[in-house]
Order: structure tokens, then sequence, then C-alpha cells
């Protein structure tokens, strides 16, 4: 059952960055936003925090990932205390997706456009959140 957002943030978790992206239920478009770089290890609870505070959205998107199968790896657990955090930090509703190759889908639409180097690995991050937040709001119809 959709529920009655109109704006919400998708993050990409990742162990070096976590992509952002905003989705808006009105246009039913999402919009990568910026990529994040975690310290020493751990989110930039901070810079989380700014987007949150320019952007307020109704609910906040967790990319899950899965294997192909749909079993639960170690970055899965991972995700799910980010998402927890996230929760527990901004007192948001979190909704979980699976994210299943949302970083091979980002870096193939970046490949058509420019070569994807390491310096500009933070453009999959943010166009796979991108994907994630399209994808719940595929689910919103």
């Amino acid at each position: 059952m959709p529920e009655n957002y109109t704006s919400v943030l998708g993050f990409d978790y990742g162990k070096k960055r976590i992509g952002i992206a905003t989705g808006q239920t009105i246009t039913h478009s999402a919009t990568p936003c910026k990529t994040i770089k975690q310290v020493d290890g751990n989110p930039d609870w901070r810079a989380i925090e700014a987007e949150i505070q320019q952007w307020r959205p109704q609910a906040l998107i967790v990319g899950m990932p899965y294997y192909t199968d749909g079993s639960e790896n170690m970055m899965t657990a991972a995700a799910r205390q980010f998402a927890y955090e996230l929760e527990k930090r901004f007192k948001l509703p979190v909704i979980e997706i699976d994210e299943a190759l949302s970083s091979q889908q980002a870096e193939e639409i970046l490949k058509q456009d420019k070569k994807i180097t390491q310096q500009n690995k933070q453009e999959i991050d943010k166009m796979a959140a991108a994907i994630i937040v399209q994808r719940w709001l595929d689910q919103q119809v």
C-alpha cells in the first residue's frame, strides 16, 4: 500500500562512499544529489544531516544489497545497521528497498556519457541512489 510521502531522500550505502538522491512523488522522478565519503569507516552524519535539512524529506530510502538469489550478504547487515541509525538519529521513517544491480545499472547509464574512472566513481554512487529511489517511486503507482 503506497504511503503518502511527497519527498524522499535515498541512500546507496557503501563501505567507502554513500550515494544520495532525492525523489518526488508529484513528478515521479529521482535526482542524484551527491556522494558522501565515509569518515574512518563511519557515515559522515553531519553531511547526511545537512542533506536532510536541505531537502526536508518525509521518509528515507535505503538500498539493501542482496545476492542475486535474494539471500543476505555481509553488506546487507551493514546497510541495515545504517538504516537503523538513520531512523534513530533523524526520527524519519526508513524504507528498505532491494538495490539489486543498481550500481551496475548506474555505471551503464554513466558510461553512455563518459568514461568511468577512479576519480569519478562517486558519480556511480549517487546515480545508484537515484535508481533505488526511482524503484521505490515506481512501486507507488
